[in-house]
């Protein structure tokens, strides 16, 4: 299917991998199924009692990627979507996501995407979802995603999420049960400018013994946007955590980051960080000894920090 220029440049910022029409994927439209493929080894259905999909992931899936993005061109659209994902024990697969909204009406657009992911035992699954906004309406571009996992015995999950700009609004909850040696590796990069707003609630439950998880959430915030990150570590049984949360503060913004641990087992190990802070001057000054403009620098030093 021949896709227009607007929703091929949406996906070339929201799919680090390159969004294609083969293999095992599913484009949604301004609030519709476009199209999708399967493969051998991942079928994906859609769902017959409401919006959105199920993915059957087999255990014989090694190396595999789902590709699942959405794009909403239509200023006033409000689309809500619920995806299964059934991954099987033992397999190994990349599913990539996102979505990108591109507004030049003056009502809002929005998506909320609820993304529930029931692992297999052993099984290894890496997610990535970025999310972008654009567009020369006046209407805001609002994205509310809900991502709920679900680790079985030593399954392992990377959760990667990116916002790169342009959303004017955005609450992300985010909660994972963890049982015995599953694993997570958490990534989230944020970047917010303007009078946007974001917040990041996460709920991590250890449950299992010898459960583990990583969180680190780096942030930009510029202009007068507001920023608040509250993530939670649970830990019911002998686990390892570490939360790191690092911002840099600009202009007029507003952050406000809460990493809260709690330990319910006295072999719980739960850690957390958090750093909030301007940009270094002397790394400033050091830039502009290459020849670089102060904005030039501040863009160099913004991107190394949230790649």
């Amino acid at each position: 299917m021949k896709l227009d220029a607007v929703t091929d440049g949406v996906l070339s910022k929201i799919d680090d991998l390159g969004f294609k029409q083969e293999g095992a994927f599913n484009l949604r439209y301004n609030g519709q199924p476009l199209c999708h493929g399967d493969t051998e080894h991942i079928k994906i259905r859609r769902k017959e009692d409401k919006q959105g999909i199920d993915v059957y992931i087999s255990r014989e899936a090694q190396g595999e990627q789902v590709h699942i993005p959405v794009v909403v061109s239509a200023s006033g659209i409000t689309d809500v979507v619920y995806n299964d994902f059934y991954v099987e024990e033992g397999a190994n697969v990349t599913i990539v996501a996102g979505c990108g909204i591109h507004n030049d009406g003056c009502n809002d657009s929005r998506h909320d995407g609820i993304h529930a992911f029931h692992v297999g035992k052993n099984a290894n699954v890496t997610y990535a979802e970025k999310h972008y906004g654009e567009g020369s309406g006046t209407g805001e571009r609002i994205l509310n995603p809900v991502t709920q996992i679900f680790l079985e015995e030593g399954a392992v999950f990377t959760l990667d999420t990116a916002q790169i700009g342009g959303v004017d609004s955005t609450v992300r909850k985010t909660e994972v049960s963890m049982e015995a040696d599953a694993k997570l590796f958490v990534m989230e990069k944020l970047m917010t400018h303007d009078n946007q707003t974001a917040v990041s609630d996460m709920t991590v439950e250890m449950n299992g013994a010898g459960s583990s998880a990583q969180i680190v959430s780096r942030s930009v915030a510029k202009g007068h946007s507001v920023q608040t990150f509250h993530p939670i570590a649970i830990g019911n049984a002998l686990c390892h955590a570490h939360v790191q949360c690092d911002s840099i503060i600009m202009d007029k913004a507003q952050i406000s980051s809460i990493p809260e641990i709690n330990a319910r087992d006295i072999d719980a190990q739960i850690i957390h960080e958090a750093a909030i802070g301007r940009i270094n001057n002397e790394q400033i000054l050091k830039l502009r000894t290459f020849g670089m403009t102060e904005e030039e620098a501040e863009a160099v030093i913004i991107e190394d920090f949230l790649a």
